[in-house]
């Protein structure tokens, strides 16, 4: 009894709490946001499979507080069709990914109540950043290779500075009276990968400052291609490490408060498995689509606004594309949950570093594409110092309202930077590259 007690209050849990297993971090930070639907309307029609899909859409398409933005998905495909000013159509189509990210975290949840919690870990590792990965290729594909290193770098700057620096802010001055506490070895694995990542974006920076021989771009290409494939063992080796060896140290605990009564409802799956599946199908290829609307305008979008192309990908675009889980992050802090939390802001820049952004680099290679890691000096270097600034503030395993004040004034300084900061048109509007076919005469 002891034993539990102290395991609470090391991970800033009260022994009031009842504790529940099983759901992932960003899982919980996701359902801060849903509600729960009425059956009264659908449990009154007759038909079992008509019952059965009315269900489905009211748990779908309503079970969320973000169902407002429900009408911007066909107002973004009636604006494409029907002529409307880019920056319109760039605004609905952004605001929609918002409400579709959080359905895809939703679905993903659903069908891991049927596959336990193993397969569930890998689905939520593959559909985590379903949206940023979705935009990332629809990127490739119109061969904005700026655009896209802008995107990646901004989630993973939002996430560390903005999303974590806000949860432990509000966290701390919510909890005021009492110390916040938090598990450290969860924190410091995601540092240490993330320290990695900074150490495989840096290289490729620096090789065009290195000695007196000129390096190549090809030179460079060659070497991204090749860390890139070590960084994806790394991530399955970190797979591994969280889903099988170690999962004790990621097997968060979602908490909750009892009022005087020790019967908690449990958890149960809303739709079914083949409908999850299905819906899963249907939600990514609407994200996919309007991905493609995203993309396609945010140029017109800078200049009509007068914002710098810079500041637009790397700013806003990340900062509503995951809208819904960063709420939900920030809620939980307010809770002192900061184990949640952390799972949430970490764990997400960890898979956008890791994961997603030499999956890039490998899926540009395979449709001939020349996408390297060198992100730039001031990008890189605002990459690395983010990292750090983090791995310093989570290094005791305490929080408190002065650590999250720093990361958000950090995030600001970074915001000011790229508000000024004016990419040359011809940076950002790249063409593809395919390689020269030997058959063909010039």
């Amino acid at each position: 009894m002891a034993s539990k007690q102290e395991c609470l209050l090391e991970n800033g849990t009260s022994s009031e709490d009842e504790v529940h297993h099983g759901r992932t971090p960003r899982q919980l930070s996701a359902s801060a946001l849903r509600k729960k639907s009425d059956p009264t309307l659908p449990n009154s029609v007759q038909n079992g499979h008509l019952r059965e899909l009315l269900v489905n859409l009211q748990v779908v398409l309503l079970g969320t507080k973000l169902s407002v933005l429900l009408p911007t998905i066909p107002l973004s495909i009636f604006a494409v069709y029907y002529g409307f000013g880019k920056p319109w159509i760039f605004t609905l189509s952004l605001l929609a990914l918002t409400l579709l990210a959080e359905r895809i975290s939703f679905l993903t949840e659903q069908i891991s109540y049927y596959t336990g919690p193993t397969v569930g870990g890998l689905l939520n590792a593959t559909f985590g950043n379903a949206t940023e990965l979705i935009i990332a290729i629809s990127a490739l594909s119109q061969g904005k290779v700026a655009l896209l290193k802008y995107s990646l770098l901004g989630s993973v700057l939002s996430n560390l500075l903005l999303v974590l620096g806000t949860s432990l802010f509000c966290g701390g001055l919510a909890n005021l009276r009492r110390e916040q506490k938090f598990e450290r070895r969860q924190a410091n694995v995601n540092s240490l990968l993330l320290l990695l990542g900074t150490f495989c974006h840096t290289l490729p920076m620096l090789l065009q400052y290195a000695g007196d021989s000129a390096v190549t771009k090809d030179q460079t290409l060659q070497f991204s291609r090749a860390i890139s494939i070590l960084m994806l063992l790394s991530y399955i080796a970190f797979m591994f490490f969280q889903l099988w060896t170690h999962r004790g140290f990621f097997e968060l605990q979602q908490v909750s408060e009892v009022d005087g009564d020790d019967d908690v409802e449990e958890e149960v799956a809303e739709i079914g498995f083949c409908s999850g599946f299905a819906w899963l199908f249907a939600v990514t290829a609407i994200t996919a689509l309007l991905s493609e609307y995203v993309v396609g305008t945010i140029e017109d979008a800078s200049k009509s606004w007068g914002l710098s192309f810079s500041f637009l990908s790397l700013i806003l675009v990340p900062i509503l594309g995951n809208a819904a889980e960063h709420a939900g992050s920030i809620i939980f802090a307010f809770k002192n949950k900061l184990d949640i939390s952390l799972g949430v802001s970490l764990g997400s820049a960890t898979q956008v570093a890791m994961f997603v952004a030499p999956c890039c680099v490998v899926v540009a290679w395979i449709m001939g594409i020349n996408m390297d890691l060198n992100f730039n000096v001031i990008e890189t270097v605002s990459l690395a110092l983010a990292v750090i600034t983090t791995a310093f503030a989570l290094q005791d395993g305490t929080s408190h309202y002065v650590k999250g004040l720093v990361l958000i004034f950090c995030y600001i300084v970074i915001g000011i930077c790229f508000f000024v900061f004016e990419t040359p048109v011809g940076e950002y509007s790249e063409t593809l590259q395919t390689p020269p076919n030997p058959c063909q005469f010039p």
